[in-house]
């Protein structure tokens, strides 16, 4: 048993297994979609390369085994969560633009009452247009930064909704004198 205990050898199949699983996990953006599950394989990893050191193979290789499969479940549940959440930030956007549309043609009917406004209406449509084009851009790449994104776009509607409420309520602007 000694002998054995003395020629034991790393476990650099499991190693090498985990590696290219942590590696995978790190192309899928687990670290940012799913941090918790990531955080665990990452800690499953020191663990085993800590038991290296001690020159604990068995223990190390059951490690690495238990790594590769948290990383590959990492993996995995990065891109689900990813999809997901290009999946909302897609809708998010969809709704950003039939939202516009109903600001914009608003605007149209009240031009007169919100003549005062023009310029930051003009700017705010400016705004608008960049930050959707840039949102539509950062799904694919970004979905989280989309997602960001599409509040901030939001709230130019929500500012804009009110301030045509606000105007629609008003009493039309007098056009001359008595």
């Amino acid at each position: 048993a000694l002998v054995f205990i003395g020629c034991a050898q790393p476990p650099e199949a499991e190693k090498a297994a985990a590696k290219a699983a942590m590696d995978a996990a790190v192309a899928a953006n687990a670290g940012k979609f799913v941090a918790a599950d990531f955080e665990a394989a990452m800690k499953l990893w020191g663990t085993a390369e800590a038991q290296i050191g001690e020159k604990k193979y068995e223990e190390a290789k059951q490690g690495y085994i238990n790594a590769k499969a948290a990383f590959d479940k990492a993996a995995a549940s990065a891109v689900t969560q990813k999809k997901a959440l290009t999946d909302e930030a897609t809708a998010a956007v969809t709704g950003l633009e039939a939202g516009w549309k109903t600001i914009e043609t608003t605007a149209k009917d009240l031009e007169s009452k919100i003549a005062d406004k023009k310029e930051a209406w003009d700017a705010d449509t400016k705004a608008f247009a960049d930050g959707l084009k840039a949102a539509k851009d950062l799904i694919a790449k970004d979905p989280v930064a989309a997602k960001a994104k599409t509040v901030e776009l939001k709230a130019i509607i929500d500012k804009w909704d009110a301030a045509f409420k606000e105007a629609a309520a008003a009493p039309a602007p007098k056009k001359g004198k008595k």
